[in-house]
């Protein structure tokens, strides 16, 4: 499933506060916990003594420096004490967050002018949506993040539970990465997080995950309809103890809410509400888990 919806949203303001380096030949942002403690993946036991703990987040089609998703990631870090990764998985192919502005000017014109510049807009925007998704198209990215989770479970996450979250173009990487691949013996990751999931094939990739996943789709997302979202609900809640997931759904949103916000419903209680749901799932699938 295509996303024509994927680049709908607005830029936040704020100075991310983490650092860019490199890990497993993959540049990263990394966001360290702000009151100065270890960093916790464990409930309730310091990984003061252990290699790495925290969560992998994967952007939507903007990409790993765009200053939503650190901003996302430093509140992570700040509010749970997690290491938040985020890392560069479309190798410099990210869609140009300009892309933003226009796309405001053709779905909703506020001036005699923005109506007049449209198709000015529109021609650009196919100019660079199109090479972005193509780049970046699932089949050709996924072996990327498999392998850099392969490396990370096999060095800094050996003996910590991972999670990871997924936003639109990151969402189908986490729903795949819950087929519930494995290295050494150990799951790449114990739990996902999926906010207005994009790219995805309904309903076989539900039907394959064997690792939990929480879900936050508004209801006015043009990629899962109220209808499908039922139904993905009924697969996820039906599967056995250990690998059902959750279904939420955000009355008044639609795609992009959770790290842009939309079009639709410029209120960031949405996002807000998003960001709590992911934090309490990893908690509750973290806990007493080692390796």
């Amino acid at each position: 499933m295509s996303c024509p919806d994927c680049f709908n949203g607005a830029v936040h303001e704020g100075t991310p506060t983490g650092t860019v380096t490199k890990l497993h030949n993959i540049d990263i942002y990394v966001a360290e916990p702000s009151s100065g403690n270890p960093p916790q993946a464990i409930i309730g036991e310091s990984a003061a003594d252990l290699d790495w703990g925290g969560t992998v987040l994967i952007p939507d089609i903007f990409g790993w420096t765009f200053v939503n998703l650190q901003l996302m990631a430093d509140s992570f870090a700040k509010k749970k004490d997690y290491r938040v990764y985020v890392p560069d998985f479309m190798k410099g192919n990210a869609a140009p967050v300009s892309m933003l502005e226009s796309l405001r000017k053709v779905l909703v014109p506020k001036t005699w002018y923005d109506t007049f510049s449209k198709p000015y807009h529109i021609l650009w925007l196919l100019a660079t949506a199109f090479p972005a998704i193509y780049f970046n198209r699932p089949g050709k990215t996924f072996p990327t993040v498999k392998s850099f989770m392969e490396s990370l479970r096999q060095n800094e996450a050996a003996h910590l539970p991972v999670g990871v979250t997924g936003y639109c173009w990151g969402g189908k990487h986490t729903i795949l990465l819950a087929e519930g691949f494995t290295v050494d013996s150990k799951p790449l990751m114990d739990a996902g997080f999926t906010a207005h999931p994009s790219f995805l094939d309904l309903f076989g990739d539900i039907e394959k995950m064997t690792v939990p996943v929480s879900f936050a789709i508004g209801d006015k997302d043009n990629q899962v309809s109220p209808t499908q979202g039922k139904q993905l609900e009924k697969i996820i809640l039906d599967k056995p103890d250990g690998q059902k997931g959750e279904y939420r759904v955000y009355a008044g949103y639609g795609h992009g809410f959770a790290c842009r916000g939309d079009v639709l419903n410029d209120d960031p209680k949405g996002a807000v509400e998003a960001e709590e749901q992911a934090l309490a799932w990893f908690e509750k699938h973290f806990e007493g888990v080692k390796y």
